[in-house]
């Protein structure tokens, strides 16, 4: 057994050597048939990855609901395949095959930690996927998304005005409710919200007045998550806003006003809070409050220093010494088992799936889904900045998990949910070009002006 563990770690570094490879190789490649058979070749190493992961997890448990696991995660993966293929043969299955990725590496981990935990994950994920099946549909269909701006802004403030009112403290923050018996975290779903208002207010006006109310409004959801303490969405918040309104008037006169009051908001927070207090002291120094705040960031480096490049292997190390190993440091878990390569190639998987999302937001002719695409690229890109950073001690902690890798019902519906989004937008602009080369061919001139 113990072999084959030591063995299998070189095995998945090859592999995901081989899937991040092709990830990029798809970005450079003009020929169709060599980007299908770039995209076979992942699907391939994908089901590998799995199913050899999920068989050293069954010798050591010797647990039938293993298997019963890898079952349903397998037929996810071939249902969610066909059905892009059978539904939206136009869809990127790059973006598919990324999804899918990061969340098999997921739940991998997950299963190892805690079992329980994975077959929820699995179950959300699923449900989620079938239920993002609709929404390619709407992005094409329903032209009105764009003229929902006041409700988009509604229920994002009413949501999270909910959550401030009724949640409970939780690691010094309010961040969920109980409905029903689920635990929802509300704002991972305003961060999709908040993203179509300030797309919807700025596609069409892009005056001052239009920038001020976009800023009042941003503002509004920002100062409810500062008071709920959950600082770190906040952030994330800060950062679309930022983003949105730079591309939307490409003057950089907005962003440098915003980063300059985000600047002199940090300060602030660190005044005002404890819990960023003790989070700053930690990330300064955490072996000198190691037995308090320092010691989660500590667990987690000496589980990084442990790992090495090519890690210890599935079993063989200590991820339960890290408290939350399974949200907030499951980076941390992967770089030990699975090994520093591994854990950059995850990272790259998640900077391809970025570089996907922008390119699509570039090559849009609709003004709100350009802006849509963009905002929600930046807050998954900074959800990864921030969690990657924290755990290496780059910068603080914040409480960001890791999108479709980390434990959290909430956060793998929104993302899933946001990528179904992207998948719509991908579609719309294959329909947009065949617009335009009609268009072109009957004469009537370019029809791939802005809106």
């Amino acid at each position: 057994m113990n072999l084959l563990t030591q063995l299998s770690k070189y095995f998945f570094i090859f592999l995901m050597l081989l899937f991040t490879l092709r990830d990029f190789l798809y970005l450079t490649r003009k020929s169709e048939y060599r980007k299908r058979q770039l995209l076979r070749g992942q699907i391939v190493i994908m089901f590998v990855i799995t199913i050899f992961a999920f068989a050293i997890i069954f010798f050591h448990t010797l647990d039938v609901q293993v298997l019963i696991l890898l079952a349903g995660i397998l037929f996810y993966y071939a249902m969610t395949l066909i059905g892009y293929r059978l539904f939206y043969g136009r869809s990127s299955m790059l973006l598919v095959n990324n999804m899918l990725m990061l969340l098999g590496i997921g739940l991998i981990m997950i299963e190892r930690l805690y079992p329980d935990q994975a077959l929820k994950q699995f179950i959300i994920a699923a449900g989620s996927t079938a239920i993002a099946f609709v929404i390619p549909v709407m992005i094409r269909k329903l032209k009105i998304l764009e003229k929902l701006t006041w409700l988009y802004a509604g229920i994002g403030i009413a949501a999270l005005l909910g959550v401030l009112a009724l949640a409970t403290v939780s690691g010094g923050a309010k961040l969920s409710l109980s409905v029903g018996g689920i635990t929802v975290q509300f704002s991972e779903i305003v961060k999709i919200t908040l993203v179509f208002f300030m797309a919807a207010k700025l596609s069409g006006d892009r005056s001052f007045k239009s920038v001020a109310v976009t800023t009042a409004v941003a503002a509004a959801h920002v100062i409810i998550l500062v008071l709920s303490t959950d600082l770190g969405t906040a952030l994330v918040f800060f950062v679309a806003y930022i983003v949105i309104v730079f591309v939307a008037t490409r003057r950089p006169v907005y962003p440098l006003a915003g980063l300059t009051g985000g600047a002199l908001a940090a300060v602030l927070a660190f005044r005002l809070f404890r819990h960023v207090r003790a989070r700053v002291t930690a990330w300064q120094d955490p072996f000198a409050v190691y037995e308090t705040s320092g010691y989660q960031i500590v667990q987690g480096l000496f589980a990084i220093s442990a790992g090495g490049w090519f890690g210890v292997g599935l079993y063989n190390g200590s991820p339960f010494m890290i408290p939350e190993v399974s949200k907030d440091f499951i980076f941390a878990a992967i770089c030990e088992e699975f090994g520093g390569v591994f854990a950059i190639c995850l990272v790259l998987v998640c900077m391809n799936l970025f570089l996907l999302i922008v390119s699509i937001s570039m090559k849009l002719h609709d003004r709100f889904y350009k802006l849509v695409a963009i905002g929600l690229g930046s807050e998954y890109a900074f959800q990864v900045f921030l969690t990657i950073g924290g755990v290496t001690k780059f910068i603080p902690m914040t409480g960001i998990t890791l999108p479709l890798v980390a434990y959290g019902g909430s956060s793998v519906v929104s993302t899933i949910i946001m990528l179904a989004i992207v998948q719509g937008m991908y579609i719309l602009r294959e329909d947009e070009g065949d617009q335009i080369a009609i268009y072109k061919r009957s004469g009537r001139g370019n029809a791939g002006t802005d809106r």
